[in-house]
């Protein structure tokens, strides 16, 4: 048992090491690549000075026992209504079923009634049942499948031609694929009328 109850803060550069530790042994699940020290610095610097992200971290005893990236962003393009999105969510293995997950989703929860969001989504890997069903005890139920995959295994699967609209400045030019099948259905209808 532990001494002390989870202590939430916010990350600060030197958990660095724990976290990179953290999620490179989470991460093997479907990350091409472990982080770089440097860059990881990085992005815990972008993280802490966005307003609309928090990085926190649980310790115990002076060890670093999991950790929540969030993100605060519209509901869906079309609301104005705000959710707080829960990432990467981790407990370290030694300190599970001790409250820290608990711990860290009062926390979002706090953070949510601060900002004026309405919602929390979160996502749980797939994998992991455990986690699920944490989420589950805690009222949030399913209503998405997020999946994954790196640029390069996408392309692999779609055709090596951007379609028109996502190629810059070419709103109005169509592909060989879309003259034909409009030349194909006014050819038809032609055939239809004769």
């Amino acid at each position: 048992m532990f001494r002390s109850p989870a202590h939430i803060r916010d990350v600060d550069p030197g958990d660095v090491d724990d976290l990179m530790e953290i999620w490179s042994a989470r991460s093997g699940e479907r990350v091409s690549s472990p982080p770089v020290r440097h860059e990881a610095v990085a992005s815990l610097g972008k993280i802490s000075a966005d307003p609309d992200q928090r990085l926190l971290v649980a310790e115990i005893d002076d060890h670093l026992a999991g950790a929540v990236h969030l993100i605060r962003a519209q509901l869906s393009p079309v609301h104005s209504d705000t959710a707080v999105y829960v990432m990467n969510l981790h407990v370290v293995e030694g300190f599970r079923r001790h409250g820290v997950g608990r711990s860290l989703m009062e926390t979002v929860l706090t953070w949510a009634e601060d900002v004026g969001a309405s919602h929390v989504v979160a996502a749980a890997s797939a994998g992991s049942r455990d986690a699920n069903r944490f989420m589950a005890r805690l009222g949030l139920g399913q209503f998405a499948v997020i999946r994954g995959a790196s640029v390069v295994s996408m392309r692999a699967k779609l055709p090596l031609e951007p379609p028109a609209v996502a190629r810059l400045g070419a709103r109005n030019h169509r592909s060989v694929g879309q003259v034909l099948v409009q030349r194909r259905s006014l050819r038809r209808s032609q055939d239809r009328v004769t």
